[in-house]
């Protein structure tokens, strides 16, 4: 199966949790980009991959990818293809799965849409699974990006109840992030992250899941880029973020906060600073009227707990059309946003590469 998004810079994600390959064909990038540091970006594929640490699915991959095709196109333009090989998959543990579709999972709405024929073992093209080949473009677009003097980061802000600090809206502490590698939990403060493992692992003993919010921020990315309406900034990132599996809210600057504030508060007073118009506050998160201010931008992604849990959950036999109790088998992650952190980063990086080769 293929899901594409992007307007100017075009990005098709295929293949399945459990198919052979999975992988990222991306179409009309700029000549720049197409210098790419290939051990970077594998590094930074190793973010994500699973088999690391306590927080994560006992799922054994690599994540080595290949780029199997690089042309350029008469109007100079390039397309890239590259492809990740499944090695560790599972599918026994699905099997018995097919009929009895698991809650908080895609497995019944796939049924409606596609019908019984869809490869869904490992939650098939729905899977997290598929935020692997997201990472190749993304991570090319960082790349890119940081050319352009624009740094992105992210980091996990809460789980449960246990929470990191955000980021300074004016000045993100972007390089202070802490705990950006293979198994471990990106915060800003130390201690914030011994409190959200010790819900992750308590939530993992209980057979359960637990949800988390992650904030994005990209600094020094020039004001102008964007459009009204449905070519804005946030009309751009927002796609890319809900096709991140989990994902189920997205709040760009003062977000929500925004609602119970009066207009006095919510509006960023503009005042000269070092010869630019800048803003004493950032509620809007860098973006008015969905062009971008010059100031940061801020986001924050809420992620629904894992729906893979060990304890007993009711559900349905779809070909006997009974009520049936399901325990779920298989390898999950107790958290997803832990290995979410660089598929935020890559979703923010190749929307903002779209929206800037407008």
């Amino acid at each position: 199966m293929e899901s594409t998004f992007g307007k100017n810079i075009r990005v098709t994600v295929f293949g399945g949790s459990h198919e052979p390959e999975i992988g990222v064909k991306i179409e009309d990038l700029p000549e720049e980009a197409m210098d790419i540091d290939e051990e970077r970006l594998q590094s930074f594929l190793d973010l994500r991959a699973p088999g690391n640490g306590p927080f994560a699915t006992k799922r054994k991959e690599a994540d080595r990818f290949e780029i199997t095709d690089r042309s350029q196109s008469e109007d100079g333009s390039w397309q890239l293809r590259a492809v990740i090989k499944n090695t560790d998959q599972r599918s026994r543990d699905y099997k018995k799965l097919a009929d009895v579709p698991r809650p908080g999972h895609a497995d019944l709405t796939a049924r409606y849409r596609y019908g019984d024929g869809l490869n869904m073992a490992g939650g098939g093209p729905f899977s997290g699974r598929m935020t692997a080949p997201l990472c190749i473009a993304g991570g090319i677009a960082l790349q890119y990006l940081e050319k352009q003097g624009i740094k992105i980061g992210a980091h996990i802000l809460s789980v449960g109840d246990a929470q990191d600090r955000a980021f300074d809206p004016l000045a993100p502490e972007i390089d202070m992030v802490k705990g950006m590698e293979p198994g471990k939990i990106a915060s800003l403060s130390e201690e914030a992250a011994e409190k959200m493992a010790a819900v992750i692992l308590k939530a993992k003993e209980e057979g359960d899941s637990v949800g988390a919010v992650i904030e994005i921020a990209a600094a020094g990315v020039p004001g102008g880029i964007g459009g009204a309406m449905y070519d804005g900034i946030e009309s751009i990132l927002s796609p890319i973020y809900f096709g991140i599996p989990a994902v189920k809210a997205v709040a760009f600057g003062a977000g929500e906060r925004a609602a119970g504030m009066m207009g006095s508060e919510n509006n960023d007073a503009y005042c000269i600073e070092g010869g630019e118009v800048r803003t004493k506050t950032n509620n809007a998160g860098g973006i008015l009227g969905g062009i971008t201010t010059g100031m940061p931008l801020t986001v924050r992604l809420s992620f629904k707990p894992t729906p893979s849990i060990a304890k007993v959950q009711e559900s349905v036999n779809l070909k006997e059309m009974k009520e049936e109790q399901l325990r779920i088998e298989g390898r999950h992650d107790p958290c997803v946003a832990v290995r979410a952190v660089p598929v935020c980063i890559a979703a923010t990086a190749i929307g903002l590469m779209d929206a800037m080769a407008e």
